[in-house]
């Protein structure tokens, strides 16, 4: 990740501090596109008494994580950096774990629930080092993602109240 620099960007970072916010954002990116995917993957394949309620809870969160993934890689070019893209590039860098195959409802309720801590707890890391580099934009970013991820957790936990 972030092999690729662009000449000419002058944003008030140097080349070596935009280098490093674009690979924790290249992991970030991996992290919530991993999410994405799974989140999606539940969607499709609920089933059960809860189901048009997970089903459409599932697909608010995927649509919301699809924008997310946009707005990361968007931020890795704004730095002057290639976004990764591949579904092999994402694997090297995610933390995240696949869906499970044949999960029940629930399983995949308790899934994307520590799915989305896990995500929060990276993302509030990585929004700690990307602010010690002085990229407050992306930084920023961390935080709205920390928000949602915290709060689709919520929503999934309540469900099993």
């Amino acid at each position: 990740m972030a092999k690729t620099n662009e000449a000419g960007v002058d944003i008030g970072l140097d080349e070596a501090a935009r280098k490093k916010a674009a690979a924790i954002l290249g992991t970030a990116l991996a992290d919530t596109f991993t999410a994405y995917l799974k989140t999606h993957n539940y969607h499709w394949n609920v089933t059960g008494r809860d189901f048009h309620m997970l089903h459409t809870m599932f697909q608010g969160q995927y649509e919301e994580l699809h924008d997310a993934v946009d707005e990361i890689a968007e931020r890795i070019r704004a730095l002057g950096f290639k976004a990764p893209g591949s579904l092999a590039g994402f694997g090297k860098l995610a933390s995240i774990g696949e869906a499970a195959e044949g999960a029940t409802a629930d399983e995949m309720v308790r899934d994307l629930m520590a799915t989305n801590e896990a995500l929060a707890r990276n993302l509030r890391k990585a929004e700690g080092e990307l602010g010690e580099l002085g990229d407050i934009s992306s930084a920023d970013l961390m935080v709205a993602r920390v928000t949602a991820s915290e709060k689709h957790a919520w929503m999934l936990r309540a469900t099993l109240a």
